[in-house]
């Protein structure tokens, strides 16, 4: 996979490019300078992985400026406007995994269902039973089981974050490892929502120190506490913009790691593995479109027969 830089323009080089619902791919090595994905372009080859890269998480600036304004009125959100506001970044987790996972779907998950009826990221209540206790997550890839859930925890005030900081952490180990008890290959990302007014100084340090301590997780074999996946997003209620320097340059913490931290563990623990042994419906339709052979693999007993 190679990305190039652009700037959105429809530029064709004349070989085959087909869209793929927002994105456009090439087919058979054509190089399609708008093949937008996140801040950067692709191109797909015939031989390459059907996953794709995972696009970097950007919040639109116009969403935190809006929930900014709600924020400023009594410096806090409701327990439900904190639950809503989670939801902006979901959103734009799930689009993000979707496309790395080749365009499939996004669903609303069923609030019983164990598993999804469709190969699809699921965004909302994702219901799972782990080895510790039942968990709801925000977004989740089950296709047949866990492989990919995240959780949005947000602290909306001052007094908020110095009473429960530290039962978050104790919450994040927990969810972390009940997912990996019943799912080790699983992975599991959070994210950390903080107004910047509300986190600072020796408290804004500890708790960066304590979330450090729970990422990193490089292997289904490693501790069950720990995420494959974190970020701590500080955030400015007055301009509805994310903090540049917290947490520090360099922290496996900054939320434009948090993509590459989830496409590693996943690349490397499901690459080639069905369903990513097959174009999905997007890049069938972009094969299609295209005029190009769609090349699935054979079953097994498709196999059998053709040697007997």
């Amino acid at each position: 996979m190679e990305i190039f830089p652009g700037d959105g323009d429809f530029r064709s080089t004349g070989r085959t490019c087909a869209w793929v619902g927002d994105s456009l791919f090439s087919i058979m090595g054509a190089v399609c300078p708008n093949a937008l994905l996140g801040s950067g372009w692709a191109r797909y080859d015939a031989d390459m992985p059907l996953l794709a890269p995972m696009p970097p998480i950007v919040i639109p600036a116009a969403d935190l400026q809006a929930w900014g304004q709600k924020w400023l009125v009594d410096e806090a959100f409701g327990k439900k406007e904190g639950m809503d506001f989670g939801g902006v970044f979901d959103a734009q987790i799930g689009s993000a995994l979707a496309t790395m996972l080749g365009g499939i779907e996004i669903i609303t998950p069923s609030a019983k269902a164990l598993l999804p009826k469709k190969d699809a990221v699921e965004v909302g209540p994702v219901r799972v039973i782990g080895g510790i206790r039942p968990q709801n997550y925000d977004v989740g890839y089950r296709p047949d089981g866990v492989r990919f859930v995240s959780d949005s925890k947000t602290l909306n005030d001052t007094k908020s974050v110095g009473k429960n900081f530290q039962n978050m952490v104790n919450d994040l180990g927990t969810e972390a490892t009940t997912v990996h008890i019943r799912f080790p290959y699983a992975v599991v990302g959070f994210v950390v929502v903080i107004p910047t007014p509300c986190l600072t100084g020796q408290m804004r340090e500890r708790f960066t120190r304590m979330l450090d301590r729970l990422v990193g997780r490089d292997s289904p074999i490693d501790v069950p506490h720990k995420a494959e996946a974190m970020t701590l997003v500080m955030w400015n209620p007055a301009d509805g913009t994310v903090d540049p320097t917290w947490p520090p340059p360099g922290s496996p913490l900054r939320i434009d790691r948090f993509s590459e931290q989830v496409q590693a563990a996943y690349h490397e623990r499901y690459d080639g593995m069905a369903p990513h042994d097959r174009p999905s419906a997007a890049q069938k339709a972009a094969l299609e479109a295209a005029g190009e052979p769609v090349v699935e693999p054979a079953e097994e007993n498709e196999e059998e027969e053709a040697g007997a």
